[in-house]
């Protein structure tokens, strides 16, 4: 059985209200095992839709990024810290957001440099309040729905080798194509903004 017939099969499922609120708490238990968060949030816009799927994951991944982070503060912060060791570049994260400033916790979650799963626990050992760092969240919006709408657009692939996409809806799938280069290059530029600036924090910490 392939993966399409897989989903196939399953797809009316998960399109229930029970299966969308299983498929964010297992991508909660996703983000909390410290796994990628790019699969999930990949699924989600195949079987979503760029707008539902975007929005799904993120439910999901904030949920579990919460968690992580209250697991970080309160339980795990000897094993954060030896993790730190670890990686040179959380360990440039940790410096930077010892300043709790909002504008530094959104800048990391724009950036694609940093682990987003590891990266919730080390927030918990910093000192940034849990109010900046859930706002800082919204960061990850732009990256969730650019995999989503790469995703939808492998979808509507799918439908148009399988013959059950119209003529009317190839026009809308050419548009989808288009608007999915258009956000990514978007997204690109945010991203190496944000990468900029943090480079100049960790200078001026330095």
């Amino acid at each position: 059985m392939s993966l399409y017939t897989l989903i196939d099969q399953i797809e009316p499922i998960l399109h229930s209200i029970q299966g969308k609120t299983a498929f964010i708490l297992v991508y909660a238990l996703w983000v909390i095992l410290l796994l990628p968060g790019s699969p999930p949030t990949i699924l989600a816009g195949f079987l979503y839709g760029p707008g539902e799927g975007a929005l799904i994951a993120f439910l999901g991944s904030s949920l579990g990024a919460e968690i992580s982070f209250l697991l970080g503060r309160y339980l795990f912060q000897s094993w954060v810290h030896n993790r730190l060791i670890r990686f040179p570049k959380l360990q440039v994260i940790e410096r930077i957001i010892s300043q709790a400033e909002f504008r530094l916790v959104l800048l990391t979650r724009l950036s694609p440099l940093f682990p987003f799963s590891l990266l919730n626990m080390v927030y918990g050992v910093s000192q940034i309040s849990i109010r900046n760092y859930t706002l800082g969240l919204i960061g990850t919006l732009p990256g969730t729905f650019v995999l989503c709408q790469l995703a939808s657009v492998a979808h509507s692939l799918k439908e148009l080798y399988g013959g059950s996409l119209d003529q009317d809806n190839i026009y809308f799938l050419t548009v989808q194509i288009i608007g999915f280069i258009s956000t990514f290059i978007l997204v690109g530029l945010v991203a190496r903004t944000s990468n900029l600036t943090l480079l100049k924090s960790q200078k001026n910490i330095e």
